[in-house]
């Protein structure tokens, strides 16, 4: 992987610059998907349900569970179905297969670093400040990126098999959505459910990323449970991957 870190580069690169070759507003989906998103939770969620949002204006809330939220979704979507679209490089020229993964993943992070900076000002506009906390964003970034290639392999070496996975894959991001913390918090979860709520890795990533911002207590044991969680569901998806990718490019 490190010998072909050139090539990384200039994968993500060019994703970089197609993306928004043939739209009308080109980089600004990436702020107006969680935003309009935000608006649509504040008005059913927060209005109408009234959903505690921890003290925190329930928009505000909202947005910053879905920066990490919509980052990790259309990370798993396109790097997960990245591998048929990239077929005849894959079949022309021998690398790491998994440099498609992370490129595709890469992209999703330059989205998520804008989106962040439109949290940063709505945080101002809502006059929130910025704690300590917020050192320790970079770690929860780093997990929710490992725990997104390790989704998007087990769910690609898979789809260049039975392309089913690929139309169940939006589905299963949809359910996931609603079973982590996003448009809620954690603590609406009974307590008798909360060991089994932990093993999901989002709700530790998205719990801690709205701690870190907002100045809540941290759920250290939470947060631990998921790191944990994220790295064994890598190794486990790395390790098949690998299995799989002998035979890959003979059936794609």
């Amino acid at each position: 992987m490190w010998a072909h870190r050139e090539l990384l580069y200039f994968l993500i690169w060019r994703d970089l610059k197609v993306r928004y070759k043939q739209t009308a507003l080109g980089p600004a989906w990436v702020v107006l998907q969680p935003l309009l998103m935000a608006l649509v939770f504040t008005v059913f969620m927060g209005w109408l349900a009234r959903v505690p949002s921890d003290g925190v204006p329930y928009p505000l809330f909202a947005y910053a569970g879905l920066v990490p939220w919509t980052f990790f979704s259309s990370a798993v979507a396109t790097a997960g179905n990245g591998l048929v679209p990239n077929a005849q490089m894959l079949t022309k020229v021998f690398f790491p297969r998994m440099l498609i993964h992370l490129a595709l993943t890469g992209v999703r992070l330059t989205d998520l670093l804008v989106s962040f900076v439109v949290l940063l000002l709505l945080m101002l506009g809502y006059g929130v400040g910025v704690g300590r906390g917020i050192l320790l964003l970079p770690v929860l970034v780093l997990q929710a990126t490992l725990l997104a290639v390790g989704v998007a392999l087990w769910f690609s070496a898979r789809i260049v098999r039975r392309r089913d996975y690929a139309t169940l894959l939006p589905v299963l991001l949809q359910a996931w959505m609603f079973a982590s913390p996003v448009i809620y918090p954690s603590r609406l979860v009974p307590e008798r459910w909360r060991l089994l709520y932990s093993l999901n890795p989002l709700a530790g990533v998205i719990e801690g990323f709205r701690s870190a911002l907002f100045g809540l207590p941290l759920d250290w044991a939470g947060m631990a449970v998921s790191g944990v969680v994220t790295l064994l569901l890598l190794a486990y998806s790395v390790r098949s991957f690998l299995r799989a990718d002998e035979n890959l490019v003979d059936i794609i």
